[in-house]
Parts: C-alpha cells; sequence; structure tokens
C-alpha cells in the first residue's frame, strides 16, 4: 500500500457511478479498504444533513458526484445544473471542513474553461472569459467550488484541491441518449444503425475535443491526492487535440459502420477547440497510457457485452 492511503478513511462521491467506480477500483487495488460510497437514493446530497453524516470519521474526501450530461441535456436542464452541483459541492465542502477531513479533492470539468480561448488551455487563463452558453450553467456552478477550495485554503488553512478532467469515456459510461456525452452516443448510434444505414450527427464536426480514458483520469485523480497540495487548479487530460470528424469515422470504422454520415448543422457545436496543457499534472507523475483507438475499442467491447 501506498503509504499516503495507510489508515485512512475515503469517501469517495459519485463512487458508484462512471468515474468513481473506476477510482473506487484503483483505491482497492492500493490496498485502500475502509472506503464509503453514498448512494444518491439513500443520501442525497443536496440536503446538507446528509453531507454532514457522510463526512464524519472522514480522512480523505474525493468528491466526483455531479449532476451531469451532453449539450442537449445541459441546454434543456440548466437550472438543474446550476442548483444540484452547487449544493452538492459547497455543502459537502463546509461539512468536510468542520469534521476536520485531512484533504478534499474536487473533480471539476473542462466545461469551466471559457467558450474561445488558445489550445493548449492553461488553467491560469481559466478566468478569460464566460463558459459556452450551452454549457454554462454547469460550467459556472463548478467554477465556484474552486473559488470556494480557494477561499478555504486562504481563510481555514483548508487542504482542497481541485483537478479539471477534459472529456472521459470507457468502460460505465452513460450510453443513454438522452444525457450522454459525445463518445458513448457516437457509439451507441453506429452500433444501433444498420451498416448500411446513415447515421446523423450533431454540428459540422469541425470542433476539437480532448478525450481522456477513465482509468487514466481515475490514476491521475489519486496520484493527485497523494503528492499535489497546491491551491491552484490541475488538468487532467490526454494532452491532444482530436476533431470530432475524426472521432466520427474512427468509431465507425472500428465498429465496421459502412453508411452515410449526415451533419446536421442546426445543432450547436459547442467549444471550438479544446485541448488541455497537462504539464502541471505531469509534473507529479501523472501520464496518460491509453491511446484514443485502444480505449474506444476497449470502451466497445464493454458496451457490446452489456446488450448480450
Amino acid at each position: 500500500m501506498n503509504s499516503f492511503w495507510k489508515g485512512k478513511k475515503v469517501l469517495v462521491t459519485g463512487g458508484a457511478g462512471f468515474l468513481g467506480s473506476h477510482v473506487v477500483k484503483s483505491l482497492v487495488a492500493r490496498g485502500v479498504t475502509d472506503i464509503i460510497v453514498p448512494r444518491s437514493a439513500t443520501c442525497d446530497l443536496r440536503l446538507r444533513e446528509n453531507c454532514h453524516r457522510v463526512v464524519q470519521g472522514i480522512d480523505i474526501v474525493i468528491h466526483l458526484a455531479a449532476k451531469v450530461g451532453g449539450i442537449g441535456f445541459n441546454r434543456e436542464h440548466g437550472g438543474e445544473m446550476v442548483f444540484d452541483n452547487l449544493m452538492m459541492g459547497i455543502q459537502l465542502m463546509e461539512e468536510a471542513r468542520l469534521s476536520g477531513v485531512k484533504k478534499f479533492v474536487i473533480a471539476g470539468t473542462a466545461c469551466v474553461y471559457p467558450h474561445e480561448l488558445p489550445v493548449p488551455f492553461r488553467e491560469e487563463d481559466l478566468w478569460n472569459g464566460r463558459p459556452t452558453e450551452e454549457n454554462e450553467p454547469y460550467g459556472q456552478a463548478k467554477r465556484l467550488l474552486l473559488v470556494q477550495s480557494q477561499a478555504y485554503r486562504k481563510q481555514y488553512d483548508f487542504n482542497a484541491i481541485y483537478l479539471i478532467p477534459s472529456n472521459l469515456y470507457g468502460p460505465g459510461d452513460n450510453f443513454d441518449p438522452a444525457s450522454s456525452h459525445v463518445v458513448p452516443a457516437l457509439i451507441k448510434k453506429f452500433l444501433d444503425a444498420s451498416r448500411w444505414r446513415e447515421v446523423t450527427v450533431w454540428g459540422k464536426g469541425e470542433p476539437t475535443r480532448d478525450f481522456l480514458y477513465v482509468e487514466d483520469a481515475a490514476e491521475g485523480i489519486l496520484l493527485a491526492a497523494e503528492t499535489y497540495d497546491g491551491g491552484e487548479p490541475v488538468n487532467l487530460g490526454s494532452g491532444i487535440e482530436v476533431p470530432i470528424k475524426t472521432l466520427v469515422f474512427l468509431i465507425a470504422k472500428t465498429v465496421g459502420f459502412k453508411g452515410e454520415v449526415v451533419w446536421d448543422r442546426t445543432k450547436p457545436d459547442g467549444t471550438p477547440r479544446r485541448c488541455l496543457d497537462i504539464s502541471r499534472a505531469t509534473a507529479f507523475g501523472f501520464h496518460p497510457k491509453t491511446s484514443l483507438i485502444g480505449g474506444l475499442r476497449k470502451t466497445i467491447q464493454w458496451y457490446l457485452l452489456q446488450k448480450e
């Protein structure tokens, strides 16, 4: 066991979700045995009394619980994105501070970055504009958790660190068309279509994204928990800029789709370009290991197994 975790009791909010389940798996692989994973059905973290209850006796909090979704979901549920994410994060951090939690790890989102920014995105440029309109409620809610963490560090000497993962994908992702992100949405579209049928994709395919395999993200989060104690945010990404059009045809080829791809230009594209500068993370040993094609193959295989 890494000495950092020895004797620690760890709370992982969202630990039963997509990213959280991989973080819990990585904790177990490190020898951590005292892991608490609250479930939303019995522990609604929007309620302060539940935040108070779950942090009692906890040494490390890894806060991953969030209300998330793709562009369409964000456009239709902006109020929920603000309220749910703020209530969970703000109250949990305050209760963690009051209960004496030794370290509070926050997973933010690349949606905190401004709509248009030179790539790669550097953490110090985070405040140089507003987030993309479609994702702004979610992005601004997550930004405020960074403000809170830095204010708590200054006033209370509270060790809260803030991480900014890029677009995550991998086994266990959300494949519901109503709320999924781009990778699972495309995989489902192409696999559900017949080999020669046309598939319609949102936008023009011109935006770019930084795709990070979920197991690499989990490793980055735990490395940060073990070694990073700074107040400045830290990007976790692949550091590789991938056009959506490239992603579309890569998935189509991988699943054997031979039909026509139709671009629905009436739908929004979101942020024009996104790629993260990961130099702060590499300084504490973070190095993504999974290539995009390798990660897509694993994700597709996992999805096919779920359909059997």
